[in-house]
């Protein structure tokens, strides 16, 4: 830590992130018990950071503030631009140098001072690139303006602006031996998020959205009216089941990249963080399909036996494909799409992570 920065207000920051995870995150939080000292708490300041910026779009207030919304997200990312001014080789080669990018602004930001200086200490430890970030507030734009997704393409590059480049920005903090790391972490991010719409449909239908890709419901015979009557039946269960194995496909391809992970228990952390979220999807199965009646979920003593399996058998929590990943991403008749997608995706994954190298 430079001595120009404040040790107190770092250190404070810390202690407010952790206490937001443990509030909004408990899967996330008990997870983090497999990660020590600094690691842990870049951890939980990368996700106090994510839970403001999700609660500026989505928060009790939002609505009350939604004019304000595009205002304080274009401030959001001159907060994150001023983060690089020191680094500009960390910077988003997109969006152009930082300094270029700051400028005055009255517009409010969610982050205390404390959470933001934890933050900024984080990011410049473990030098973690600015354009995770930004594309992360490009999720949040997307969500003021966007209700509904025609095809998968679209909701793939949705769960990647808002929970791909999450893992990401955790790459770094966890330790990373190889460039090959980055595209499995942001396929769990994804893996993660697909699980959280499939496991949320009555919640998000209740809010007015639809995370379902409308192509998709239409090519198994289902309509929106299908998600208001919460009907469950063989073409819905035939729907689930096509995007579970969808979303397991993508938990294989993230278990894939965990032997590169070189921190002390970060590999275990990723796989039981993978585990606990993937076991949601069981659940799912469990309720034969039925995300209307009751929201799925894992219980404590689950977590600890996936847990204990994490300290004990590694390998065998999230395992990794035995061969390469040859699982659908696509519904009938549109096979070749998500392949064609994620060929596309590494050489940009690769340069968005090591800044072009």
């Amino acid at each position: 830590m430079s001595p120009s920065v404040d040790k107190a207000l770092v250190e404070r920051g810390y202690v407010l992130a952790k206490q937001v995870t443990r509030h909004h995150a408990k899967s996330f939080f008990f997870a983090s018990y497999l990660l020590f000292g600094l690691r842990r708490k870049a951890a939980f300041a990368l996700y106090a950071f994510c839970r403001r910026l999700d609660d500026m779009v989505d928060g009790d207030d939002a609505a009350s503030a939604a004019d304000a919304l595009p205002v304080r997200l274009a401030r959001a990312r001159q907060r994150v631009a001023e983060l690089y001014l020191p680094m500009p080789e960390l910077a988003s080669r997109e969006l152009g140098p930082p300094a270029d990018r700051v400028k005055g602004s009255e517009a409010a930001t969610p982050w205390d001072a404390r959470e933001f200086a934890a933050l900024e200490h984080a990011v410049r430890h473990f030098r973690i690139p600015e354009q995770p970030f930004q594309d992360l507030i490009s999720g949040m734009e997307m969500d003021l303006t966007k209700h509904r997704y025609a095809t998968w393409a679209e909701l793939d590059l949705y769960c990647y602006r808002v929970a791909g480049v999450v893992g990401l920005m955790l790459t770094p903090v966890l330790g990373c031996s190889d460039a090959a790391a980055v595209e499995p972490a942001a396929d769990l991010g994804r893996a993660m998020q697909l699980t959280n719409i499939l496991r949320d449909v009555r919640e998000d239908w209740e809010r007015g959205r639809v995370y379902l890709p409308a192509e998709e419901l239409a090519a198994f015979g289902l309509s929106e009216d299908d998600l208001r009557r919460g009907q469950v039946d063989a073409r819905w269960r035939s729907f689930m089941r096509f995007q579970v194995e969808r979303s397991r496909a993508y938990y294989a391809r993230a278990a894939a990249g965990v032997r590169y992970l070189t921190g002390f228990g970060s590999q275990r952390m990723v796989r039981l963080m993978g585990a606990i979220y993937g076991d949601i999807l069981r659940d799912i199965e469990a309720r034969d399909y039925d995300v209307f009646s009751a929201r799925a979920h894992v219980t404590t003593r689950r977590k600890l036996a996936l847990a204990s399996a994490a300290m004990v058998r590694p390998a065998a929590v999230l395992p990794a494909p035995r061969a390469r990943c040859a699982c659908r991403c696509s519904p009938p008749g549109r096979e070749g799409e998500g392949v064609m997608r994620g060929e596309g995706m590494k050489t940009e994954l690769r340069r968005r992570m090591g800044g072009g190298a």
